[in-house]
């Protein structure tokens, strides 16, 4: 099973802005969509954003204007650059392909959104 790693979150107040990344390994990577996804504790998992390989991109509605993600083919890796957070947008943050599969899901990050 792979699994895939995802760094940077951590304690922002509101307002604040966030930048986690994403490393895959290439069979996961590319020429694949790539997505954010979160979860909050008793709540379904839910898609942020998704990136197409050749870069469309498309965004929740409640993320979108101030989340943007990115994904750099040569190290094949994706970000998610969160602007302006707010507190509900506190969640443990994944990353996975474009569909997901259910093999790729890793451990997260936490982000927690709290003054």
């Amino acid at each position: 099973q792979v699994q895939l790693v995802e760094s940077g979150g951590g304690l922002v107040q509101p307002g604040g802005s966030l930048r986690l990344s994403c490393a895959a390994p290439g069979s996961i990577f590319s020429r694949n969509g790539m997505g954010w996804y979160r979860q909050v504790a008793g709540k379904q998992r839910e898609v942020v954003a998704y990136i197409f390989s050749g870069g469309t991109t498309d965004y929740a509605a409640s993320v979108k204007g101030r989340f943007t993600i990115s994904r750099d083919n040569a190290k094949n890796t994706v970000y998610l650059q969160m602007n302006s957070l707010k507190p509900e947008d506190t969640a443990v943050y994944y990353c996975n392909r474009w569909p997901s599969r259910n093999e790729y899901w890793g451990q997260g990050t936490q982000v927690t959104v709290s003054s």
